[in-house]
Formats: structure tokens, sequence, C-alpha cells
């Protein structure tokens, strides 16, 4: 009688193991993180504030608008019309603007020397083979959770000609061919 409670005990805990489903055998994969969507939501009295992150190469892009997603604004925008945040870092700054009812009105990011897309890249040094990028700056910014610019400016030189560049993130080139 014990061999048979120990083994219907054995057997519902085997069933019940299988039971559960697994992506990996189910051919959907599993998801990543950084698939997930990128909107951050805060309350705001009546209000919601909309952030969107970038989904930015660069691990100092990352880390900063990381610090902003984390930051509590509390009761600091009370007796304000508008309220200004400011976080920079060295290579950096993340400038936000909150109205009088704590609500994100707009974001400015704007940062130099980033690790650039990969797209970007492939794109530039095709339509100019031999040239190289020399510095670069990235500028991000929304609105009332509406992306506004999200663009990088390069320079490239070769030999002693330089060029500069307005290029979106996909390698589309807008300004100076």
């Amino acid at each position: 009688m014990k061999a048979f409670s120990f083994l219907l005990v054995f057997l519902s805990f085997t069933t019940v193991s299988f039971s559960q489903n697994n992506p990996s055998r189910s051919g959907q994969g599993s998801m990543k993180m950084e698939d997930l969507p990128g909107v951050v939501i805060k309350s705001a009295g009546k209000d919601f504030s909309v952030y969107i992150p970038d989904r930015n190469p660069d691990v100092n892009v990352r880390a900063l608008e990381d610090k902003f997603i984390a930051y509590d604004l509390g009761r600091d925008y009370e007796g304000f019309e508008n309220y200004l945040v400011i976080m920079e870092t060295p290579k950096g700054s993340l400038t936000a603007t909150y109205n009088e009812n704590g609500k994100l009105m707009s974001v400015v990011e704007n940062y130099k020397n980033v690790k650039l897309p990969t797209d970007l890249i492939y794109s530039i040094y095709k339509t100019f083979p031999g040239w190289q990028i020399v510095n670069d700056k990235y500028l991000y910014s929304q609105k009332e959770g509406d992306i506004i610019k999200k663009e990088y400016n390069l320079k490239i030189k070769k030999d002693n000609e330089v060029r500069r560049l307005v290029v979106k993130p996909s390698g589309e080139i807008i300004k100076g061919m």
C-alpha cells in the first residue's frame, strides 16, 4: 500500500510538470526583454506622462534613460508653472520639462561619441567608401509622448576633405550628400 501511494504521488507531480506549456517545444521561442514595448507611463494627477526610451545600442545612453525613468519627481513641481529636470553624464545630457501638474511635457537628449547602430554604420561606409567617421552627436527629443527628432550628426573625413552629415538611425541620410 505504501508503494502504491508513493507511485500515485510521483505520477501526479510528473503529469503536472508536463502539462506546462514549454515555449521551446511549441515553436514560439522565448521573448527577449528588449522586444517588449518601451513606453513608460507615470501618473501625474489626472494626466499621464508618457516617455518612450530609445533603443540606442550605447550603454551610456541607456543608463541615463534608466536613471530618468527611475527618477521620482515627488512634490517638487508644486508651486511652479514649469519644472525642469537636467541629468548629465560625461557623454551627454537629458533635459525634461514638467508642467504645473507634474505631467511630462518634453524630453531632449543630446549625446556625443556614442556607439552607432550597425545599420547606420553600414549605410555610411556603403555610400562613402574610404571615408571614416570622426565625430558623432546623437539628438533625441519627444514632446508629450511623440518622438519629434531622432538623428545623428556625423563628421566624416577622407584625406583632407571633411563632410558633415545628418543621418537617421536606419542609415537614411537626411542632409550632407
